[in-house]
């Protein structure tokens, strides 16, 4: 099986030091390509720098969290439109709106994600979105312009029914992460999977986070590498009532049509 991880965070510091072997581990697990993602205007420029270094492996996303919201600015801006100028660079984001913790005011994330949706209408590359506890303001400004738009991932899907089928009628792509292995607070993901297109349903570790709780014995760091996206893919597939094999390569089929990756 090949695996698609449609989200690492492999520019985290966590990784500074290990980097090639937790590359190798991904490989060894069967992920076949990792989209690193950028959060940041610094996390954006080191994405690129990573996908420049294992080219055809790793490739990278270029945009500003809204938790970064007010660090936007017109120089920001243009540093992610000339990012996005090459081609190891394949989506706009991780952009979109937070109201669970509200580090940037919201006025000032919804600023920063219409910025990032003008500059996915002007490159036409897909968006990388992010949604937390926003979603009625994040659906009303995508629709303005979802029309205009390239393809759209609600990355790191953790939401209800009521949002997974708004953001489907969008158009728009799910991602799903070990979320949902954790049986304290995911558990109402599973009935959802099978409501999940299959053209339309992608995985991801959104590593280091987000460590599934399926695994065991747990790794002694407790730290998420792309290695443990098998974990994903089962619980997601188990969800669906449909075998490993054929979730990984229609997730994996589906990734590589959404970010135009090479098979």
């Amino acid at each position: 099986m090949q695996l698609v991880d449609i989200g690492s965070n492999l520019g985290h510091e966590s990784f500074a030091h290990d980097l090639h072997s937790v590359l190798d581990h991904a490989r060894a697990a069967g992920v076949a390509q990792i989209v690193v993602t950028g959060a940041s205007e610094q996390g954006s420029v080191d994405a690129h720098a990573l996908a420049q270094r294992w080219p055809k492996f790793l490739y990278a996303t270029a945009g500003v969290h809204p938790h970064h919201a007010a660090d936007y600015t017109s120089d920001t801006h243009e540093r992610l439109r000339t990012l996005h100028a090459h081609s190891e660079v394949l989506a706009v984001g991780e952009t979109g709106l937070d109201y669970f913790r509200d580090i940037a005011p919201r006025a000032t994330q919804q600023f920063a994600f219409e910025q990032q949706l003008e500059l996915a209408l002007a490159c036409g590359k897909p968006l990388f979105l992010h949604q937390r506890d926003a979603h009625d303001d994040f659906i009303a400004i995508l629709r303005q312009v979802r029309d205009r738009l390239s393809a759209c991932v609600v990355h790191c899907f953790t939401a209800d029914r009521r949002e997974l089928f708004q953001s489907l009628d969008l158009d728009c792509h799910i991602g799903i992460t070990g979320w949902i292995c954790d049986e304290r607070r995911g558990a109402h993901l599973l009935p959802l999977m099978k409501d999940i297109p299959a053209n339309r349903l992608m995985i991801e570790t959104d590593a280091p986070y987000l460590l599934p709780r399926s695994i065991k014995p747990k790794p002694k760091t407790h730290r998420n590498e792309p290695r443990y996206l098998p974990w994903v893919l089962q619980a997601v597939a188990k969800a669906r009532g449909e075998s490993e094999e054929s979730v990984a390569a229609s997730t994996t089929s589906t990734a590589r049509a959404f970010f135009r990756l090479p098979a």
